[in-house]
């Protein structure tokens, strides 16, 4: 993707810094300079896609590689503070927005921290830049994505977010009833807002068909 899509994968905001925050990550991550941006270039060095985030003030997203983006497009998003970043998810900023600009500027130096998010697809591709309708395949053939995701503060000014695209099939929650009760739930109190940025209403009642089916 590197080689054919770079102008969708890579973005840096030179207004925000992002030339200088990449420096600042590459002590810490050195690569080869195969690529115009540093940060494509030490995207290569690990299997995670790459964001530098301000780790101060508006808590811009300043350089990226993203080759595995789940509904979303760097460079729609390069530029932009962590709120307008999740805009599109309304009920977000409105109930955990606030904590996550604290903990971002509150994070300590060179910690770092994970968390695991997920997604449900149609199939395994791995670039979504946009949302997918809803997948004409029986539920029991789709996938779930996860992400595997870590935040490290590397300096005073700036914070490296990374994403870690993993994916198992829906099908396998047949084995465990507790994980078939606790996706229900979540599926069924998800409001208006989630509901529309998960896929809309009538994949998740499919969602939640096929997990009664299961029990």
């Amino acid at each position: 993707m590197l080689s054919n899509q770079y102008a969708d994968v890579v973005a840096v905001s030179k207004t925000h810094g992002g030339d200088s925050a990449q420096c600042q990550l590459s002590s810490h991550l050195c690569a080869p300079a195969v690529h115009p941006d540093a940060i494509a270039s030490m995207a290569l060095r690990v299997d995670d896609d790459l964001c530098v985030m301000q780790a101060t003030g508006e808590q811009r997203l300043v350089a990226g590689c993203v080759c595995s983006p789940s509904y979303w497009n760097l460079r729609s998003k390069i530029g932009k503070p962590m709120r307008l970043i999740h805009a599109p998810v309304t009920s977000m900023n409105e109930k955990i927005g606030g904590s996550i600009e604290r903990f971002i500027k509150g994070v300590p130096l060179l910690r770092p921290f994970e968390r695991i998010n997920w997604f449900i697809h149609g199939d395994t591709e791995r670039w979504h830049p946009i949302e997918e309708p809803l997948p004409q395949t029986p539920v029991e053939t789709w996938h779930i994505r996860s992400e595997r995701e870590t935040l490290c503060r590397f300096s005073e000014e700036h914070l490296l977010f990374t994403i870690n695209t993993r994916f198992q099939p829906l099908a396998a929650i047949a084995h465990y009833p507790q994980a078939q009760e606790d996706l229900r739930a979540t599926l069924e109190n998800l409001d208006a807002d989630e509901v529309d940025y998960f896929g809309g209403a009538r994949k998740c009642a499919m969602l939640i068909e096929y997990l009664k089916s299961l029990s």
